[in-house]
């Protein structure tokens, strides 16, 4: 563990008052319970270019899976410059019009949600009906410092419209093998987002599962409902990180608050965190309970989320509504919405032209191509209206 992580959990656990002692032992002990599982290491594929069976039993098994070194240094300072150039021109204040500097707020202008504000080290979704009532538990919400700001930037929604950078690690070519692998050669995107948990300030997830639609359905299974990758751009910890309770994905829909009434707090029995270095990526099963803490320490995270569906999931289902207005997921709106994976494959080749890029099958069958140039990005503008939300 490294000496910062160590002053985080320090700084964390004095928020928790007569129960510091445990909330110090959890993290400590869910660190150390992490990394003894067998569900790490860098994408590998097999002498046929089939994603290493290992990798998927392990990501069967636990419900997710750490790639390691997946971004280099060069490609994760890209991203926080462009996290830089947004902060610049985010609201002066929740749904201000202008920036600090007078200009336009980033997302001013859109019709879908952008960027989603919270209370330092609140919790805002927690125990409300926000997004179905999904978040069943409001956890702790510790005090900030007194020099704290009144709001805190949280989620960034429909992130490739903003951030090049973005759309390029969306591009990756390994990590659209591996989606592949998971779900079909024909998949469908979900949804993209920055989360954003600066020290001191950043805000809590409370526990949750994040599918919706597809729990009663007589095809459930452990992977009907999709999953996200989680890039880090600074590393993940036990404080400022996501906990996920392993194996959760193929129990169906869970009472998360009888979970915390066992275990007497809201430290759930058995949840470990996802212990992750700069330019690791976490593929993560959206049936998996997780949440996370308030950022309490002193070591930022910043998250590049963007997730992938079974097209049989989305073909001709009613969305769950959460994401966008309820709607059916028609051919014609999945074709249209997958255009960014289309964008981003363009967009990386021309950036890192000694890639091999990917090829994603339902653009290649149908004979399409998509360009990444500037009227295509000026066409991005809003294009999270038709997240795909199941």
């Amino acid at each position: 563990m490294r000496a910062d992580t160590r002053k985080s959990i320090e700084a964390c656990a004095s928020h928790y008052g007569d129960q510091a002692d445990a909330m110090r032992e959890y993290l400590i002990e869910g660190e150390r319970n992490a990394m003894a599982m067998d569900n790490r290491g860098p994408i590998r594929f097999d002498e046929n270019g089939a994603l290493a069976a290992d990798i998927l039993e392990a990501y069967s098994r636990y419900g997710f899976y750490v790639f390691e070194n997946v971004l280099d240094e060069g490609e994760l300072r890209e991203i926080i410059a462009d996290l830089d150039a947004m902060r610049a021109t985010f609201p002066v204040e929740p749904g201000a019009a202008l920036s600090a500097d007078g200009q336009p707020a980033l997302g001013a202008d859109c019709q879908a949600p952008s960027l989603l504000w919270s209370k330092p080290l609140g919790d805002p979704l927690g125990g409300t009906d926000l997004a179905r009532g999904r978040h069943q538990v409001k956890l702790i919400e510790p005090e900030a410092a007194e020099d704290a700001p009144t709001a805190a930037p949280f989620i960034l929604l429909g992130s490739l419209q903003f951030s090049e950078a973005c759309l390029r690690v969306y591009g990756h070519p390994q990590l659209l093998r591996v989606t592949e692998a998971v779900n079909g050669p024909d998949f469908a995107p979900f949804n993209e987002a920055l989360f954003i948990k600066d020290p001191g300030i950043g805000a809590a997830v409370s526990w949750h599962q994040d599918g919706d639609t597809h729990w009663e359905s007589a095809d459930f299974d452990e992977g009907i409902h999709g999953f996200n990758f989680m890039a880090q751009v600074y590393g993940s910890t036990p404080v400022n990180g996501v906990w996920v309770l392993p194996g959760s994905h193929k129990l169906g829909k869970i009472d998360i608050k009888a979970l915390v009434a066992e275990a007497g707090s809201e430290r759930l029995k058995g949840a470990v965190p996802l212990v992750c270095e700069a330019g690791d990526v976490v593929m993560c099963n959206r049936q998996l309970v997780h949440g996370s803490f308030p950022n309490s320490g002193f070591e930022p995270r910043l998250t590049v989320n963007f997730g992938f569906h079974r097209r049989s999931s989305v073909l001709n289902i009613m969305g769950a509504g959460i994401h966008n207005d309820v709607m059916c997921y028609d051919a014609d709106l999945i074709e249209r919405r997958s255009r960014v994976i289309g964008y981003a494959i363009d967009a990386r080749g021309k950036h890192y032209p000694d890639e091999v890029p990917y090829q994603y099958q339902p653009f290649a069958q149908a004979g399409k191509t998509y360009v990444w140039n500037a009227e295509a990005k000026a066409g991005l503008k809003d294009y999270n209206l038709e997240d795909l939300s199941i």
